[in-house]
This record gives C-alpha cells, sequence and structure tokens, in this order.
C-alpha cells in the first residue's frame, strides 16, 4: 500500500512491488511518517517553485523505519535496527559536499521532491549513510520528528542562536515550534512568538515560548514596536517562519541593529521589504535551505530528553487512511499529522 500523487488533487492508495536495496542502500520497512506541508502543496497545487510534479509520485519524507534488508557492501546497519530517515542523498563529490554544505548540491536526491519518490509506503529503499540508528527508548514517532527538528537546528546555527540570545519566531507552526525548541536548547534567554492564530500561541507556549504575541494589525512597523515592547527589547535574533510578506518585514523592522533575520518560511517569489532599514541598520538577512549536519544533533537533542517533540503529533491515521489524513493537514487540523504503516 502506497501513497501515490498523480497531480494536483489525485492522491490514490495503490500497491505496488517491493523495492530491493542496490549497493549500499537498505530496505526498510516503513513504520511513521508525518505529513509535511509541502507534501500538502504538491497534492493542493502540483508543484513548488521549480519543482514539479510531471509524473506519479509517492509522497512523504519525514520518517523512521526498520531495516528489512541489506544492500551489498553495507556494514553500519543490520536487519532489525530501527532508524531514523534523513530525505535527501547528495552527490557527495561536488564543491558543495566536499566543504559539507551537501544541503546546496544541484544533484540532490530528496524524498517526495519531483522527481523523486518520497517514503510514504510499506516499503522504501534508501542509501544506508542517511538512516541513524534509534536507541531504544526513542520511539519512531520522534523518529520521523527528527526531520523537522533538524530544520529548526539549521535555522538556528544560521542565526547563531547561543548563550543569552534573544529570540523572535515569526510562525507558530511546526517549523515554528521546533524553532522554539532548538532556541531554547541553545540557550536563548528569552524566545517571543508571533502568530494569528491564538491555538497555535497556546502551543508555542507549551513548547517553551517566553512571550506570544497575536498578530493583530497590518502596520509592520507598529507590530515591531509592540513586539520590542512584549519583550522589553528588541530581539537580536528573528526566524520567519510563515513565508508571509508583512511578516518578513516586521521581522525586519524588529530585529536589533547589527542582528540577523533568518528566512524559513517560503512564501511568494517576490516581496516588497524594507532594505534600506536593513542595510543602514546592518541586519543581516540569511536564508536557509532544508539542514545539513544536523541529524546527529537532532537525535542527540532528543535522546538526551533535551527536546521534547512528542506533544507536537496532534493527529494519527494508519496508512491506508492517508487520504482521510491529508485531508485533514489541508483543513489546517492540529499540529503534526502521523501516519502509521504499519501493518495491522
Amino acid at each position: 500500500m502506497t501513497a501515490i500523487l498523480y497531480k494536483t488533487d489525485d492522491l490514490r492508495m495503490e500497491d505496488l512491488p517491493i523495492p530491493q536495496p542496490g549497493p549500499g542502500q537498505v530496505q526498510l520497512e516503513m513504520q511513521e511518517v508525518g505529513i509535511c506541508g509541502s507534501d500538502v502543496h504538491y497534492w493542493t497545487h502540483g508543484a513548488i517553485g521549480d519543482f514539479v510534479v510531471r509524473k506519479p509520485m509517492i509522497l512523504g519524507h519525514e520518517a523512521a523505519a526498520v531495516v528489512s534488508k541489506l544492500g551489498e557492501g553495507v556494514t553500519t546497519l543490520k536487519v532489525g535496527d530501527r532508524v531514523a530517515i534523513e530525505p535527501g542523498v547528495p552527490c557527495r563529490l561536488c564543491n558543495y559536499c566536499k566543504m559539507g554544505r551537501y544541503n546546496l548540491c544541484l544533484d540532490m536526491k530528496f524524498c517526495a521532491t519531483p522527481p523523486y519518490d518520497g517514503n510514504l509506503a510499506r516499503y522504501y529503499v534508501h542509501d544506508a549513510d542517511f538512516c541513524f540508528k534509534l536507541p531504544d527508548h526513542v520511539s519512531f514517532e520522534e523518529g520521523a520528528l527528527l526531520e523537522p527538528l533538524s530544520v529548526g537546528i539549521h535555522a538556528t546555527n544560521r542565526a547563531g542562536v547561543g548563550l543569552g540570545s534573544t529570540v523572535l519566531v515569526c510562525g507558530a507552526g511546526p517549523i515554528g515550534l521546533v524553532n522554539i525548541i532548538t532556541a531554547k536548547a541553545k540557550g536563548a534567554s528569552i524566545v517571543c512568538v508571533t502568530d494569528l492564530d491564538e491555538s497555535r500561541l497556546k502551543m508555542a507556549k507549551l513548547m517553551g515560548a517566553d512571550h506570544t504575541f497575536k498578530i493583530t494589525s497590518r502596520d509592520t512597523i507598529k507590530t515591531a514596536e509592540q513586539i520590542e515592547e512584549t519583550m522589553g527589547c528588541k530581539p537580536d535574533i528573528t526566524i520567519e517562519c510563515s513565508g508571509a510578506a508583512p511578516s518578513l518585514q516586521t521581522a525586519i523592522y524588529a530585529t536589533k541593529s547589527g542582528g540577523v533575520v533568518v528566512m524559513v518560511g517560503l512564501g511568494a517569489e517576490k516581496v516588497e521589504l524594507p532594505v534600506v532599514n536593513a542595510g543602514v541598520r546592518e541586519v543581516d538577512i540569511r536564508g536557509i535551505f532544508r539542514y545539513v549536519n544536523c541529524y546527529p544533533t537532532a537525535l542527540a537533542m532528543v535522546a538526551s530528553g533535551v527536546a521534547n517533540v512528542k506533544p507536537l503529533v496532534t493527529h494519527r491515521f494508519k496508512l491506508e487512511e492517508s487520504i482521510k489524513a491529508f485531508e485533514a493537514a489541508k483543513r489546517g487540523e492540529g499540529i503534526k499529522i502521523m501516519i502509521s504503516c504499519k501493518r495491522g
């Protein structure tokens, strides 16, 4: 049983042959797969930027599994190992890979990003060196959540969050929430979170936010002033997770001179920004693309108890109910929807 996207609004559940591992790969019996906003976007729009669904594609990339078969040459894993799957496999040969920035590899094969299949299926094949062994006390759901948590780690790394940092997180969706977790774990003294939705702000508080701020005005300068009032200071760092143009404008106005704004959320391709304000105040604007060298850190954070990601999972479905799960995600229900691929 596999969740295959044929085209916009055409998601089907079908049986496919069990894939066999090649050299350096492992066959995985899938256990848990989380639904990401990008999965839903491919389903509802058929494309994200230059990535266009041109042929049927299996969805899913936030995942954990059990190793069920070894390909030739695999020595780091054995059958029965419980693993989290880092979904992107780079070429390992280009300059980006050799410099350790493999997330920028132009030949990246990333699960459920056209033209590559994802892993919302009973079985999946993946490169062994991008599978990370889970300790016995770390659940499969937590293993699947290492993927969004890695986004938070990469964003806070790019931002330079450290002991005593004051941090503003714009947007309290799943990615905003993992940025709260990672910012607090790295020693941020104050984390403030903004959103339009009161229930999401309540969840942000539960995940460790010191302050929450409900956006009520489209006046971005005024909003920035109100955020400063709420925090008691201008933040050193703002991590923008919504992708909304007004939020990005607010992020720049709100951040202290000499501070950093990191763009995590993706919205319109072109937006109007107060670049003179950023320029004369030396506010650095940085982007992120997925994550790089973050899975070991994410796993260590969860295994040690520093990061509690369990409250993020609010809805659970079986693989056979994937279409129902995607409909719930489309309606914006809950925080993270998890699909169990186990039989029975």
